[in-house]
This record gives structure tokens, sequence and C-alpha cells, in this order.
């Protein structure tokens, strides 16, 4: 009997894969779903598709965020108008009429969770309406029962979240990534006083600044007016508006401090530090954006001098202190270079305007009743420190000190306007006060630029000897 030789089986039939259908365009959007404060509005769209396509992937619905202006004070809020709706209403079966307010502890919180006032039990009633707060405080927003955050785009649930740049969803290519740390001499043998860090350019964005030091942040605008911790005065922490944005600085009790700012600034920001120690390194960073204009790499140019009481010392030779360069994961720009405050190099800048030199009988005997002070000088050198003006003094005869007076000393005038107008090789009267800081590392003698500074003469001696008899004396112990 013959072998049957099986047939071979057929060939299975391969399943066609369907494409999906298309999207049509987006409808308009729909009014807000508030009348004040924050709502949602709503667009729609269409799945194009035939018999033989698949169903479109994504969805049909698009949710934006509508901010209008803020409602009226006293306005009940937008939860607890809906929990108020059933106020006096049956509810849970019973003739019992309760208030209701909201209840913020149930686990959905797009749920219309109400507490019943005076009782200790909750009812839900549904979904909350589209644009309600997900909780007190939150940015985010129920939409159909779900909490969704808001995107960058303005746009509930897609996500977008603003890059490192700033623009919405454009890429870490669009910029450039500045971080490095400054190192500077250390502040030894008496050294202090304001020292460059670095200049942060306008445009920068996602600015932030650290020291972890004694030492002092200070920030200074490009017309040279101080934002933080100018003029030997140290601020508060705190929220501060500079050159176009909002600056947030902390300062903790172990004497760390940062400068933080979102950007994009609208003016140079010049980064300084006024040094009560050595410095241990400042780090900073910021973006710029791709194709900016910024200058080559360049040397920090301390501005610090040394301080001491007496003067006659020469200083120094003081060391460029480049910053050092940090890894950088993305690509970075070179530094920026530090702008010069004004008035450096001898060039008066900035708001000074004209000297203001008190003139007067009043005027005399107030500063010098009010002054530490109280000597005929010749002026033999000066010289511009950082933002100040340091002045080296001869004493030829003191009127009033209530501390020692050396031979010669430096005056140390806050600005670098020249003002108060001093000539090197002419003889003045000055009335100045003593300035020990907050640490009591610095002690100098400070001439205010509306101080009194006038130049000597016989006749203007005899008046500051008469202005010492109406001041009035210390009572006796």
């Amino acid at each position: 009997m013959p072998a049957q030789v099986s047939k071979p089986p057929a060939p299975a039939r391969s399943r066609r894969q369907l494409s999906p259908g298309a999207w049509g365009p987006w409808g308009p959007w729909s009014s807000c779903s508030s009348s004040c404060g924050d709502g949602v509005a709503i667009r729609t769209r269409r799945c194009l598709r035939s018999t033989e396509e698949e169903l479109c992937t994504g969805d049909p619905r698009q949710y934006r965020l509508c901010q209008l202006q803020g409602c009226p004070s006293g306005s009940v809020p937008f939860r607890a108008m809906q929990c108020s709706l059933y106020d006096n209403k049956p509810v849970l079966g019973t003739s019992a009429r309760y208030q209701w307010v909201p209840f913020h502890g149930a686990p959905n919180v797009c749920d219309l969770n109400c507490l019943a006032v005076g009782h200790n039990f909750y009812y839900t009633f549904g979904r909350v309406l589209d644009g309600t707060r997900c909780g007190p405080g939150s940015p985010d927003l129920c939409v159909s029962g779900r909490c969704l955050s808001v995107g960058c785009d303005g746009i509930l649930g897609s996500g977008v979240r603003p890059d490192t740049c700033g623009p919405c969803s454009g890429g870490h290519d669009a910029c450039l990534f500045v971080h490095r740390l400054f190192q500077g001499e250390d502040a030894s043998s008496g050294y202090f006083g304001y020292m460059n860090v670095t200049r942060i350019p306008a445009g920068a964005s996602h600015i932030k600044v650290t020291d972890k030091s004694r030492n002092y942040l200070a920030l200074m605008t490009s017309d040279g007016r101080y934002v933080l911790n100018g003029d030997w005065s140290i601020a508060w922490p705190g929220q501060y508006e500079a050159a176009g944005t909002r600056l947030r600085y902390t300062r903790t009790p172990d004497g760390t401090e940062s400068l933080e700012a979102p950007g994009p600034t609208d003016e140079d920001l010049q980064v300084m530090v006024l040094l009560q120690e050595p410095n241990p390194g400042i780090e900073y960073e910021f973006r710029l954006p791709r194709g900016h204009p910024h200058p080559g790499h360049g040397n920090s140019s301390p501005l610090r001098q040394p301080q001491p009481r007496g003067a006659g010392t020469p200083p120094p030779q003081e060391p460029p202190g480049a910053p050092v360069l940090l890894p950088q994961p993305r690509s970075s720009a070179t530094e920026p270079p530090p702008r010069s405050p004004p008035g450096w190099a001898g060039v008066p800048a900035g708001p000074c305007g004209r000297c203001r030199t008190p003139k007067g009988r009043s005027q005399r005997i107030r500063h010098f009743c009010h002054s530490d002070f109280v000597f005929q000088g010749r002026i033999l050198a000066r010289r511009l420190v950082g933002q100040e003006t340091r002045y080296e003094v001869e004493v030829t005869a003191p009127y009033r000190h209530r501390s020692p007076l050396l031979r010669r000393e430096y005056v140390w005038v806050p600005n670098a306007c020249g003002c108060p107008p001093l000539r090197e090789g002419a003889e003045y009267v000055l009335m100045a006060r003593r300035h020990i800081n907050y640490e009591r590392t610095l002690n100098r003698i400070l001439l205010q630029g509306d101080g009194y500074a006038r130049p000597w003469t016989p006749r203007e001696e005899r008046l500051v000897r008469e202005a010492a008899r109406h001041c009035p004396q210390p009572r006796p112990p």
C-alpha cells in the first residue's frame, strides 16, 4: 500500500496592520469656567478616520488655564461656594439639614468633600467643578475629576516645563551654562573690604550665588547703586527687586548665604563680597541665551586694600585672583570679566550729583557735637578702593577725639565720587565718625560724603573751637 503523502499546510493569511486616523483641527476655546480668579477653558477636536482605520491616539479635549481679574475681597472661595449649594438640603436619606464647608482630608482631592458644620463627618457630593483648586495654596486645578498641573504653555496636563535656559520647551541647547568658583586672596593681616567676584550680564537667568563664610555677598547694579550689603551696611534676608527680576537673599545662622534670581535680567549686575575673613570660595552660576554677546575670560581684579588704622605702610602687591573653572555638564560660556564699579580708575560715575557741603554755624555745631574725631589734617595721598575713597592724612592739630588719634591716619569716604572734595597737599578741618563693624573686625575713621570738610584757615579754626562750647556736657555719674 503506497505511503500517503501529507500536503504542506497553507500559509497563514497575514493580518493587515491598521493605521490610526488623523485628528482634525482644534475648535475654538470655550468661555472661562469662572467669572473671576482662576478658571478653565476647553476646546475639542474630532478624529477623522475610515472604517479601516483605528482610533486616533491622543486626547480629544484640551484644557487651558484662564486667569481673570482677582475676585473682590470677601468673595466666597470657589470650593466653599460649591459646598454651600447643599446647605439646608436633605442628604443621607434623612430629613436632617446641615451647613457644609470644604473638607480637605479626603483621599480624592477632586471630589466635592464637604464637612458638616458642628459634626465630625463629611459627605462627598460628586466631583468639583472644573477649574477648582486641588487644595489650599495648590497651583494645580481639577478637570473632569483629575488634578492637573499647568504647563508653562498654559495647558493643563501637558507636562511641558521651562527648560534650564528659560524658554518653554526650548531645549537645553538654547543657552550657555556658566558655573564657576571664585577664589580670591585671603583676608589676612587685617585686610578687609569689598572685592569683585563677577559680572552677571544682562539677559542672564537661573542665577545662583553661594557663600559659606562670615563674609557678606554684595550686589550692585550697572549704575553703581547697591542692592545688597553696600556701604558697609548689612541688609536683612528677604526679597529684593533689581535688574527687572526678583532676588531672594538668604543667610543662615552658620553664615551660609545664597542669592537666587530667576531672571532674565535687563541690566548687568556686579557681584561683590565684603571680606571679614579669608575667602573659602564663592560658587556662582547663571545661564545666557546662545549667541548672547559676552566678553571673553578676564581677571576678577580684587578691589580690596589694607585697612589698618595707622597709615604709612605701603600696601602689598595684589594678585589678580582669577576664578577657577569647574567641570560643566553642558556647554559653558566663557567667564565675563567683572565690571569695574563706577569711579574705578579715577573716573567719577554713578548718581553722585553735586557735593553737599555743610555750611553755617548750626551745621558746624551739629557736626562737631556728633563726631568722634575733629582735627586739622593735611591730605598726603588719595586712592580709590572699590566703591570707596581712602585718604592718607597727616593729623596736625586734634580738636576732639573720643579714642586715640594717630599722627598719620587713613580716612575713608564711602563713595568714589570725590565728595567731599579734598585735594592732595591741602589742609582741612575734618569731622568724622569711628566705624566698627558688627564682628568688631574693622576699626576705621569714616567721613561721610556730606560730612564736614572745610579748608583750614585761622578763622575756620576759631569757629570750630567755639563750636565745642555748644555741645552738651556729659552728666557726672
